[in-house]
């Protein structure tokens, strides 16, 4: 192992703007708004603030799931937050997550602000009573998956998708750190997954919901473009997983929302009705006539 060169941490710590690479003007060492600005609001009971982020699929993917089993409370808006922008250091969105995260989520039924993609699905769970077992011992095992992956996800995205894909220098201790620490959090999903159908039992959950958008997206190729690097062909089990959440009708209506990135047809910038589905149906369609 060898570095062209070796970093010295100074005495004290001293925030350089200017380094980070292509995140550098989102990251910084405080909390608080930079600007005032008022967010949208829709007509529907649930105001979600996102982008289309692995994060940010889950609370999507989550309200589809729920409107498909007609919980017409569960009817959203779903307004953009262009992160590289700053959008989610307005006012507005700090009032809503003082942490200027995405998603956010508020529900305007009972005046509450949701804040932690986690948490979100856990408050739409258990409001709706959907997708978290009633029986306890089957309920904590859901949870037990729900904070696995909230614990492990920052490994996969702040650690290995960050200095594999995003660093703007490559170094080999990093890159081999965190590729170790992804490859064993899919071998556990991998040996979790060949004694179950779903992750914490044979009922689908808000476990898989909001694991489906890390692991799903990474082994079926869709992330950080690692597919060859992290051998995901070898997971089996967690990759006929994968592909069965994707043929879920609301997986493939949420995973697009919010979504910036990628081929155009997956991209469904704001969500306020049902009918924009149809739109962006009738779109690709209408794209593909004519080429």
């Amino acid at each position: 192992m060898s570095n062209t060169k070796q970093y010295e941490p100074p005495r004290v710590w001293t925030w350089d703007a200017e380094n980070g690479g292509e995140w550098a003007k989102t990251n910084r060492p405080i909390a608080g708004a930079t600007h005032k600005a008022t967010l949208p609001r829709g007509k529907h009971p649930l105001q979600i603030y996102s982008l289309g982020t692995p994060n940010g699929q889950k609370v999507t993917i989550m309200a589809e799931e729920l409107l498909a089993i007609g919980e017409t409370g569960a009817e959203y808006d779903a307004h953009l937050i262009r992160i590289g922008d700053g959008e989610q250091f307005s006012s507005g969105f700090v009032e809503v997550n003082p942490n200027s995260k995405i998603p956010a989520l508020f529900d305007t039924d009972t005046g509450s602000r949701v804040f932690e993609s986690g948490s979100i699905l856990l408050y739409l769970a258990e409001k709706f009573g959907h997708f978290l077992p009633k029986d306890a011992a089957a309920r904590t095992e859901v949870l037990n998956w729900l904070f696995w992956l909230q614990g492990s996800a920052p490994y996969l995205g702040g650690g290995f998708g960050h200095f594999y894909a995003y660093a703007p220098e490559k170094f080999e201790y990093p890159i081999n750190r965190f590729t170790m620490e992804v490859k064993r959090q899919m071998d556990v999903l991998d040996r979790e997954l060949a004694e179950h159908r779903y992750l914490g039992g044979d009922e689908y959950s808000i476990a898989d919901i909001a694991t489906w958008p890390w692991y799903g997206n990474l082994v079926l190729g869709e992330a950080y473009g690692a597919g060859e690097f992290l051998q995901v062909e070898s997971y089996k089990n967690l990759r006929r997983w994968a592909k069965e959440i994707l043929e879920r009708p609301a997986v493939q209506r949420g995973r697009i929302v919010n979504r910036t990135s990628g081929e155009p047809s997956e991209q469904l910038h704001e969500r306020h009705d049902a009918s924009d589905f149809d739109l962006k149906t009738q779109d690709k369609l209408a794209t593909e006539t004519t080429v």
